[in-house]
């Protein structure tokens, strides 16, 4: 346990990508192969189930403390975070434990639905043999709120690098490392490291690694002649793999969650594919012989009943854009147009109303791909991957491959006023990160803010530590960790895409939004109005 929480708080302290490939290294050295198993779950994004109610846990670290409620909370608003709190103002152990993190992964797992006598008692034995950053860990792991900066593919190099075997065949092992039917243990880790000829995958439904585009941020021009790439739409669905062996079908999500049990139709496609096939694609309500906005495939990923007329109404399709596997053969390695070749092929032979084809698009010359990329919204698209011919199949997103790039529109963009604030998380726990922004409306009530979205990236840490001194300066109320401000703070926000919202005050939600830049030249009275939003509406409020 000592170990893993070093790590912790090592990998939480530096940002530099040796540094953390360092730290995996020496741990991974020395773990004994359970502790490295719960480890490479956590790290590979496994969270914990909460295993202590947040009241009865506060209520025993108050009491261990010693300190009185009020200053306890006070300790908590100054830090922002509550296993740090904890992990400060605890006293010091009476001695320390070596029990590694697989043993204490079952201790609190055990905690989960105990009489809380039991939780207290336990809780406080547990604290007096952990140093700070044990119970720091310790919290995060029992608060089911367990974050670490540190990448999977970070982890997945320094997997590689500790059993001596290529990356590409850690990372497919790892998939669905977090979604282990039993829990990790030593057995599971020894399967990931195991040697170059233990390749066969444990289950036959895991898809490849994705592979990811880098934003282009220069002119098209720059990537050289048109010729040398393939360009196809952006579509705004669900990047997924649709597997098909062994007489049956699955569905992964980009975040490798197995979704197949929320698209039914694609499932069925799966079983009509010729086994030993995998597609790569982008899972999209196709309607009309078109894409349909995202808003339409969110209610399908949330729907718990999935009734014949709710999928009739919003019929899903798999648009295809690569071929990573067939007659159960890696193709990753082939260059992307013969992939794309095959593709074309196995669609055509195929002939499913749910898969479609990611068409190519040709034009002359970059200028011309431009102007056509200006209907992108219209198409309900996000605008265009450019994919180089000759490129392979990759793991993840590296900045040197310069293969798949991404070229999208840009986003849509208002002028809104900052009205609450809420501190942020791990460094920026004591800072003032978190913000929601309105925009002024005008009808019976008078005219008044209303608040749209939310958004905490996009600012420099200089910028930060200003709006912080503003927003504690013009604190009108406060909520919990939130603070209502005086309107004085103009943003532009940036976001993807924007629906009607019955949910939302605004009667607007919009999607990924952040900040663009602050304006300090705009007065509040000149912010964006609801109107406005209402006209990037397709169609307006109609």
């Amino acid at each position: 346990m000592k170990a893993f929480a070093r790590l912790y708080v090592g990998l939480d302290a530096t940002t530099s990508t040796t540094g953390k490939l360092d730290a995996l290294a020496r741990y991974y050295a020395a773990a004994a192969p359970a502790d490295a198993a719960w480890a490479t779950y956590f790290l590979a994004g496994g969270r914990p189930r909460q295993a202590v109610p947040s009241r009865l846990l506060r209520e025993c670290a108050i009491e261990a403390s010693g300190l009185p409620p009020w200053l306890f909370e006070e300790c908590y608003q100054a830090v922002g975070d509550f296993a740090e709190t904890v992990a400060h103002v605890l006293p010091p152990p009476a001695h320390e434990s070596d029990i590694g993190l697989a043993e204490w992964v079952q201790r609190l797992a055990a905690l989960r639905g105990a009489d809380p006598a039991v939780v207290r008692a336990r809780l406080f034995d547990y604290w007096d043999t952990l140093d700070w950053s044990g119970r720091f860990l310790v919290m995060k792991l029992i608060g089911g709120g367990f974050r670490v900066g540190v990448s999977k593919l970070l982890v997945t190099r320094a997997l590689a690098a500790h059993a001596g075997i290529d990356a590409k065949t850690v990372a497919q092992r790892l998939i669905g490392y977090t979604h282990l039917a039993a829990a990790p243990d030593a057995e599971a880790f020894a399967a990931l490291v195991a040697p170059e000829d233990a390749t066969a995958l444990a289950n036959p439904g895991h898809p490849y690694p994705f592979f990811l585009a880098q934003q282009l941020n220069a002119p098209p021009a720059s990537l050289g002649d048109t010729a040398d790439w393939l360009v196809e739409w952006k579509w705004d669905g669900i990047r997924a793999q649709l597997v098909a062996r062994d007489g049956e079908a699955w569905l992964w999500s980009r975040g490798e969650d197995l979704v197949t049990d929320r698209f039914p139709e694609l499932h069925a496609l799966g079983l009509a594919l010729p086994r030993g096939t995998v597609i790569d694609g982008e899972v999209v309500v196709w309607r009309d012989g078109r894409v349909q906005p995202f808003a339409e495939l969110q209610t399908r990923i949330g729907r718990k009943n999935l009734t014949p007329k709710f999928l009739a109404e919003r019929p899903v399709a798999l648009v295809a854009y690569d071929l990573l596997e067939a007659d159960g053969v890696d193709q990753r390695a082939r260059p992307q147009v013969e992939r794309r070749a095959a593709l074309e092929a196995l669609v055509t032979g195929v002939d499913h109303p749910a898969l479609e084809l990611s068409l190519l698009v040709e034009r002359p010359s970059w200028d011309a791909y431009a102007a056509l990329r200006e209907e992108s919204r219209a198409r309900g698209v996000e605008g265009f991957m450019l994919k180089r011919r000759d490129a392979r199949y990759g793991v993840g997103r590296t900045k040197a491959d310069g293969a798949w790039w991404k070229w999208k529109i840009d986003p849509m963009t208002v002028d809104a006023v900052l009205v609450y604030a809420q501190r942020g998380h791990g460094r920026r726990a004591s800072l003032y990160t978190d913000y929601t922004f309105a925009v002024w409306a005008d009808d019976a009530e008078g005219r008044r803010l209303v608040p749209f979205a939310k958004a905490y990236s996009g600012l420099t840490d200089d910028e930060i530590a200003k709006v912080d001194a503003i927003v504690r300066r013009t604190t009108v109320e406060k909520f919990g960790p939130v603070r209502s401000v005086t309107p004085t703070l103009v943003f532009e926000l940036g976001f993807e895409a924007i629906q009607r919202s019955p949910r939302h005050k605004s009667g607007i939600a919009v999607r990924f939004p952040r900040i663009l830049r602050w304006r300090i030249d705009k007065p509040v009275d000149e912010a964006d109005t609801l109107d406005t939003l209402a006209s990037l509406l397709p169609g307006g409020w109609e």
